[in-house]
C-alpha cells in the first residue's frame, strides 16, 4: 500500500481510466442575468477575503429567475450579536482542534465509556517505531502513559477493543460526543476554516484524508476502528480545490491524483456500484450491529436504538418495504440484512431517517440522489484538476464520466411529474416519492438543467420553515426528518439556489438560519449540531425517538454554515454602493 506524503515525494502515477460509453453532450446553457443586490439590511462584512464557489469557474450559470417568496418576514440580529457569534466560532476552531501534542485528549471516545489508557492504532504499513519516538518527544511521560499504541490487525472484524486511528496532522472535530475527524463533517468544517483564514488547518484536514486513503483504504466515516468498514459522502476533490485555490501549489495538487483515483474507485466498483443502473449506492462493508450504537445510543430507559427499532416493528404495520427481510417477528430479532442497511445508512450520514422506509433499512436497494450528485461533482473537479496540471486526455475521460452520470441521474432520479429528484429503488425499478432536501444537491453540483432547477425551486415551499430548510417533509421521530434542520443541508440547498441565480430565496433562507443560530446562541451561549427549524429552537429531545436525542455542542458544521451563509450575503451586498456599519436591533428583513 502506498503511503501519502506531502510534496517532495515522487509523483504518483496517473489513473488509468475505465472505458465509458460516449453519451450525447449536454444542451447549451444560456448566460445568467444577475438579480439586483438586496436593499434590505445585511450585516457588514467581517472578513476581507470571502469564499467563492469554485465550481462556478468552469460551469456556466443558467438564466436567472427570481423566486417569489411566500415566507414571513424574519427578524435579523444586529451586527454586534453576529460579531459575538463570529468571535465564538473563531475561538472554537482551536478549541475543537486535535493533534499529536494532545493525543490523550483526542484518544478517549465519549461513545465507548472505557477506563484505563486509550488505544491508538497505527496502520500495519506505518513506521511504528518512528511515530512512537515522535510522540514520546512531544508528550510528557505521564501523559504518554494515558494512551496505548497498537498495530491494526489485518481484518477490521478482528478488533475487539476499539480505539482511535492515528492521523499525522492536526484536525478539527465536530464537538461533544464526536471527538474524532469525520468524513463529510470535515468538508463543511473546512469551508468555515477557509472562510476564517485558517488555511494551514484547512490544508491539514485535506492531508489527513489523503493519508487515510493511503493507509486505511478510503476516507473513513471517522478515525475510529469501528468505522474501518465504511466511508461517508465524498467531498474529497472539493476539499483539495479549496486548498489549491488559496495556495496555487501545483506540486501538492499533483500529489493528490492517486488518492482521487483510489477513492473514486471505492465508490464506482461493486458493491457500491449498482451494475444494472451505472449509478452508485451506500454500502457498509461490515456486518452486525454498529458498536457505537450499542454502546451509546440509549434512551432514558437504557434501551438501545436497536431495542427501539424492534419495538416499532412489533407494534406497527410497515408498508414501505417487505419487513420480513429486516425483522424476524417469531424470534423478535433484527436480521443480518437490517444491520447491513443500518450500517449503510450511517455511511450516508443521514442516520436515521425514513427516507428509505422506517430507519432507512432498505437503503442498500437504492441509488441515492446525494451520492450520485457528489460523484458528478467529483468527476467535474477531477477533470478541472487534470486540466490545471496539463493532462488534457485524463481531463477528457473525467468529463465523459460526468456526462454519463448526468444522463443516468436524469433517467433514474429526476421525477418530471413532481419536479424533484428522488432516490431510485433498483429492485422495484421505481423512484421513492419522499421529498428530501437532497433534491437540491444536483443544483449545488450544477448538473440540473435550467428547467429542472426552476421546477425544484418552485417546490421550495415544501421545505422552507421559519428557521431554514427542513430535512424532509415527513415527521417520523427520526432526527434526519422534519421538523429538524441541519447546517450542511442549509449550505447545500442555498448553494444550489445561488448557483442558478435564485438569490432572493437564497438570501431569505440564509437570514432565517443565521438568525436562528444567533438567537439560540444568545439564549444558551453555545452553537449546536441541529435545530428544530419549525419552532426555531435547539430543544429537540422530546421530538427525537430514534438515534440519539442529545444536541451536541461545538459545533463544526454549524459554525461553518454561519461563516459561509454570511459570506454569501456579503458577496451580494458587495455590489451595493454603501454598507451600514451597524443595524438597529430587531430590524426586519424579508
Amino acid at each position: 500500500m502506498g503511503k501519502y506524503k506531502r510534496p517532495g515525494a515522487s509523483e504518483p502515477p496517473e489513473p488509468e481510466p475505465k472505458p465509458e460509453p460516449a453519451p450525447p453532450p449536454p444542451s447549451p446553457r444560456p448566460e445568467p442575468t444577475p438579480e439586483p443586490p438586496p436593499t434590505d439590511p445585511i450585516p457588514p462584512p467581517i472578513r476581507a477575503d470571502p469564499l467563492r464557489r469554485r465550481s462556478q469557474r468552469w460551469l456556466a450559470l443558467p438564466f436567472a429567475l427570481v423566486l417569489a417568496g411566500a415566507a414571513q418576514p424574519t427578524p435579523f440580529p444586529p451586527a454586534s450579536q453576529i460579531n459575538a457569534v463570529r468571535s465564538y466560532i473563531k475561538q472554537t476552531w482551536h478549541t475543537l482542534t486535535r493533534s499529536a501534542r494532545d493525543l490523550p485528549k483526542a484518544a478517549p471516545d465519549p461513545k465507548m465509556h472505557r477506563a484505563g489508557p486509550s488505544p491508538v492504532y497505527l496502520a500495519a504499513d506505518e513506521n511504528r517505531t518512528g511515530i512512537e519516538q515522535q510522540l514520546r518527544e512531544a508528550l510528557p511521560a505521564d501523559t504518554f502513559r494515558q494512551i496505548e499504541l497498537r498495530t491494526l490487525p489485518a481484518r477490521a472484524d478482528e478488533i475487539r477493543d476499539h480505539g482511535l486511528l492515528y492521523l499525522p496532522y492536526p484536525y478539527v472535530v465536530p464537538g461533544g460526543r464526536f471527538n474524532e475527524m469525520y468524513g463529510w463533517d470535515s468538508y463543511f468544517i473546512q469551508l468555515g476554516l477557509l472562510g476564517d483564514g485558517e488555511l494551514e488547518l484547512a490544508r491539514n484536514m485535506a492531508d489527513n484524508f489523503l493519508y487515510e486513503i493511503a493507509h486505511y483504504g478510503m476516507i473513513l466515516n471517522a478515525n475510529r476502528t469501528y468505522f474501518l468498514t465504511r466511508s461517508q459522502p465524498p467531498f474529497l476533490t472539493e476539499m483539495i480545490l479549496g486548498v489549491y485555490e488559496k495556495t496555487g501549489d501545483r506540486d501538492w495538487l499533483r500529489s493528490t491524483l492517486a488518492a482521487i483515483d483510489r477513492y473514486y474507485t471505492y465508490w464506482t466498483t461493486p458493491p457500491h456500484l449498482i451494475e444494472s443502473t451505472g449509478l452508485s449506492r451506500y454500502y457498509d462493508l461490515g456486518g452486525g450491529p454498529a458498536p457505537e450504537a450499542l454502546a451509546d445510543e440509549r434512551d432514558a430507559q437504557g434501551r438501545t436504538h436497536y431495542d427501539r427499532v424492534r419495538e416499532f416493528y412489533r407494534t406497527h404495520t410497515v408498508t414501505d418495504y417487505d419487513i420480513t427481510k429486516f425483522y424476524d417477528r417469531d424470534a423478535d430479532r433484527l436480521t443480518d440484512r437490517f444491520y447491513k442497511g443500518d450500517r449503510s445508512m450511517r455511511e450516508s450520514g443521514f442516520d436515521p431517517s425514513n427516507r428509505y422506509g422506517p430507519f432507512s433499512a432498505a437503503i442498500a436497494d437504492y441509488a441515492p440522489v446525494c451520492l450520485n450528485a457528489l460523484l458528478y461533482q467529483m468527476e467535474q473537479n477531477a477533470a478541472h484538476i487534470q486540466t490545471v496540471l496539463g493532462n488534457s486526455s485524463a481531463a477528457a475521460e473525467w468529463q465523459a464520466r460526468a456526462r454519463r452520470r448526468r444522463e443516468l441521474v436524469d433517467r433514474y432520479l429526476w421525477d418530471p411529474a413532481a419536479g424533484l429528484y428522488f432516490d431510485y429503488n433498483f429492485e422495484t425499478m421505481k423512484r421513492r416519492v419522499y421529498p428530501f432536501a437532497t433534491t437540491f444537491y444536483p443544483l449545488w453540483a450544477g448538473m440540473a438543467s435550467p428547467e429542472q432547477a426552476r421546477r425544484v425551486a418552485a417546490n421550495l415551499s415544501k421545505f422552507e420553515a421559519p428557521g431554514g430548510i427542513l430535512t424532509s417533509t415527513e415527521t417520523t421521530g427520526s432526527q434526519w426528518d422534519a421538523p429538524f434542520g441541519w447546517a450542511p443541508l442549509q449550505i447545500m440547498a442555498i448553494g444550489g439556489l445561488r448557483r442558478y441565480r435564485y438569490d432572493t430565496a437564497a438570501d431569505r433562507l440564509s437570514r432565517k438560519f443565521v438568525s436562528l443560530v444567533v438567537q439560540d446562541f444568545g439564549a444558551h451561549h453555545a452553537i449546536v449540531e441541529k435545530y428544530d427549524v419549525r419552532r426555531r429552537s435547539s430543544d429537540l429531545a422530546a421530538g427525537i425517538r430514534f438515534g440519539y436525542s442529545s444536541n451536541e455542542i461545538g459545533f463544526g458544521w454549524t459554525n461553518a454554515a454561519v461563516v459561509e451563509l454570511l459570506a454569501g450575503l456579503e458577496r451580494r451586498r458587495a455590489v451595493a454602493t454603501t454598507i451600514p456599519r451597524e443595524e438597529p436591533a430587531g430590524s426586519t428583513v424579508h
